[in-house]
């Protein structure tokens, strides 16, 4: 029996995955179909992705000069001071502008923001391409909840640190989400910025403008899977309760980095528990 995986999508392959997309199949279940037909999963995630988003060399933005590693907003240093605790800087990469953070959250924080969004959980939605209104899809299978800005001591407190770690003022930041993912759970390679040039972005950029980072607290110890992975530049994080990962993606000119797809990597087993925080380049109603 021939056990060899294919490491090439062939042009074949590549018209029927735009075509399966276009025919409104889910990016997962295209996923499954080739992998049962032999394909290594890294490979045909790149493929489905491509499909989804362009290539990795084709950059968002007009001036693919902008695109060279910039310094981002996140301050110099190992230690990065709050208005009531100290970040450590665990690790820090140019480009995407990544930096691994520790003690942003502490344990007790984590275990009241999880028992807070418990009653408030739904299933997660994302942003249509076409229409701009969060829709349900496959390609994130997780529970989410929202809080608004400042909406009870606890979110008060962590919306201020998020901003001191963002560098941007709070009236920037969309409020705190919380997802949980169980077991099985991801979220496909994806951006986190708008694409300009799609019709459903239009209504996002014109509330707050485009987001430019994320800050992705963890508030739980996964037992396996559940990485946060960038695919473009071989980067995955293993979840660690307490920590974040911080990155950005909009150059000060507004060109936006694809070497910032990023997504959630199945759980194989128990629950992952995040709380992400977005910020804009203007004032969000949040």
């Amino acid at each position: 029996m021939d056990t060899r995986f294919h490491t090439k999508v062939t042009q074949d392959w590549q018209d029927w995955i735009r075509e399966a997309l276009v025919a409104g199949n889910a990016p997962a279940d295209l996923l499954l179909t080739m992998k049962e037909n032999q394909f290594e999963e890294g490979v045909a995630r790149e493929a489905i992705v491509t499909a989804l988003f362009g290539s990795a060399v084709a950059p968002v933005a007009a001036h693919a000069s902008a695109l060279t590693p910039f310094h981002g907003r996140l301050g110099d240093g190992h230690v990065l001071r709050t208005p009531d605790r100290d970040i450590r800087v665990l690790l820090r990469i140019a480009r995407p502008t990544i930096a691994v953070l520790d003690n942003v959250l502490g344990a007790d924080e984590c275990d009241a923001l999880m028992r807070m969004a418990v009653p408030r959980l739904e299933r997660s939605a994302v942003v249509g391409v076409a229409d701009g209104v969060n829709t349900v899809m496959d390609i994130r299978t997780s529970d989410g909840a929202y809080f608004q800005r400042a909406e009870n001591e606890l979110i008060r407190r962590i919306d201020a640190r998020a901003a001191a770690i963002m560098r941007l003022p709070e009236e920037h930041g969309e409020g705190l989400q919380v997802m949980r993912y169980g077991a099985g759970g991801e979220y496909l390679p994806h951006f986190d910025y708008f694409q300009p040039d799609e019709k459903g972005s239009q209504p996002h950029l014109a509330t707050g403008g485009q987001r430019v980072s994320t800050l992705i607290m963890y508030l739980h110890d996964v037992e396996a899977g559940g990485e946060t992975i960038f695919p473009r530049i071989d980067f995955s994080y293993v979840p660690r309760k307490g920590q974040a990962l911080y990155f950005e993606y909009a150059a000060a000119d507004g060109s936006l980095d694809p070497l910032s797809l990023h997504g959630g990597a199945p759980v194989v087993r128990g629950e992952k528990w995040i709380v992400t925080k977005w910020m804009r380049e203007r004032a969000f109603p949040g």
